[in-house]
């Protein structure tokens, strides 16, 4: 990047299988996050809306609400990296000189929008196929059940990790899943079956939700600190997937692991830091099997670890790097335009030590990773300056 960029502003409209009107989400979460910059609206030189299931001028109209000042709009879409791609977007517009303040909006109802996968090209009924007819529910079934036949791996253990971020979220005042007693690894394995070894409690929450971010050069962030410490973006990583000899093509869904490992690798670079360096991580968690193999694709612990490190309390609250800290899309939930913004609103809080009862003690680097159909992966590298 060429100029340093800072996280001045955060907000969120509460995750919510509630109905709720979509220009109400985006207006919270674009307001609270103007707010806790302490900025106006007018202040804002570039603005990336990222949303999935609205019409193509639908972010427009919602961001008229906030003022009427020219600045310039673009519409972000990136299937569950939308919110991440917009944040991105805004980065890179620091950075590269374009602005010195940009201003990322993400919102969406699940409940409201088609299948993101189906499509018709040319007016023409797509043949079915991979990409078309599996669900995502399907694939990481798929994942979980090879991962169970080569290490040895037990629903017991994909239980966990569901269990592990409902109790994380029990005090996120912004999840959809808010439980009100410590979730056990038997409930969650007693709820409904979704696709073997997968249950309703261990499959993401999908509903309705907004997230907002702002970022600025180190002038506007030392301007605006009000005392609070500064988060600065040590590294932005996108990556699509790779050809290779032998190559077969995954589908939509989230493309071959070795994205996660490859985007991951280029983060660490950009920043010249390693695992070892980070305090805790957000990952793009739909399935359980998903966050455990992060665990070793992310370079935390080798291949075939992941299972142990889970078993050792090394990703919960109190651990060594938590994982999900605010309960992930398991149970902060995954509205898609927003999710990824949700995980940088959490790891901006969880930098400056303002996430109360699950905030992650010490916590000075935070890595935020996300997928999106179509083999897109995303990562950034966020610290406390």
């Amino acid at each position: 990047m060429n100029r340093d960029v800072y996280v001045i502003g955060v907000g969120m409209h509460r995750f919510s299988k509630d109905r709720i009107a979509k220009g109400d989400l985006y207006f919270t979460a674009a307001r609270e996050a103007l707010s806790d910059a302490g900025i106006k609206f007018r202040d804002v030189g570039s603005l990336y809306n990222g949303y999935i299931g609205g019409g193509m001028t639908e972010g427009l109209g919602f961001a008229k609400d906030l003022g009427l000042t020219g600045v310039p709009i673009t519409h972000v879409e990136n299937a569950s990296a939308t919110g991440s791609s917009a944040f991105r977007e805004a980065v890179w517009a620091v950075s590269g000189g374009q602005t010195d303040v940009a201003m990322a909006v993400g919102y969406d109802d699940m409940r409201q929008m088609g299948s993101p996968l189906s499509s018709n090209q040319g007016g023409k009924k797509k043949l079915p196929s991979m990409e078309n007819m599996l669900l995502p529910a399907g694939f990481f079934a798929m994942w979980a059940q090879r991962r169970m036949h080569e290490n040895g791996t037990t629903v017991e253990t994909f239980a966990k990790v569901a269990a592990k971020n409902w109790n994380h979220a029990r005090h996120n005042p912004m999840a959809q899943r808010r439980a009100d007693h410590e979730v056990t690894i038997e409930e969650v394995l007693a709820s409904d079956m979704v696709a073997y070894p997968h249950t309703a409690m261990m499959a993401c929450a999908s509903g309705a939700g907004a997230a907002s971010a702002i970022v600025a050069t180190e002038a506007w962030a030392k301007k605006y600190a009000n005392g609070r410490p500064m988060i600065k973006v040590l590294a932005s990583q996108s990556q699509s997937e790779h050809y290779g000899d032998g190559h077969i093509f995954m589908g939509a869904i989230v493309g071959p692991s070795y994205s996660t490992e490859i985007t991951g690798r280029l983060a660490f670079e950009e920043a010249g830091l390693g695992p070892k360096d980070v305090d805790f991580v957000h990952v793009h968690d739909a399935f359980p099997i998903e966050e455990l193999m992060y665990y070793e694709l992310l370079g935390f612990c080798g291949p075939g670890e992941g299972d142990r490190m889970l078993a050792d309390g090394d990703t919960a609250l109190g651990g060594k790097v938590p994982f999900s800290p605010d309960g992930g899309l398991i149970a902060r939930g995954h509205p898609g335009g927003p999710t990824g913004l949700a995980q940088v609103w959490d790891t901006t809080r969880q930098l400056r030590g303002e996430q109360g009862k699950f905030q992650v003690e010490g916590a000075r680097t935070g890595l935020v990773h996300m997928m999106g159909a179509g083999s897109i992966c995303i990562v950034h590298l966020l610290q406390r300056a």
